[in-house]
């Protein structure tokens, strides 16, 4: 039996005050079913960060994992990009 692949997002974050954890908000456009005009949705996720890396306005990989806690799901890969 094969393991499922894991979601990876690219999201930006938004909030460092916890320790080890990140929040995170994904952006994602789609068009709207009835009237076909484009949406902006914006989710937020908690993510793990071992080593406290990732500040305010980074750009992040992230990657789906097992329940570390209630609410984080995900773990941070790599930072992208640093914010300016």
């Amino acid at each position: 039996m094969t393991q499922p692949k894991k979601k990876i997002r690219v999201a930006e974050v938004i909030s460092d005050k916890m320790n080890k954890t990140r929040v995170v908000k994904l952006e994602r456009k789609f068009a709207h079913r009835q009237y076909g005009k484009v949406v902006k949705k914006t989710t937020t996720f908690k993510v793990h960060d071992e080593k406290n890396e990732a500040k305010v306005g980074d750009k992040i990989k992230i990657m789906e994992t097992r329940p570390l806690s209630k609410d984080k799901h995900w773990q941070l890969v790599e930072i992208i990009e640093r914010a300016k």
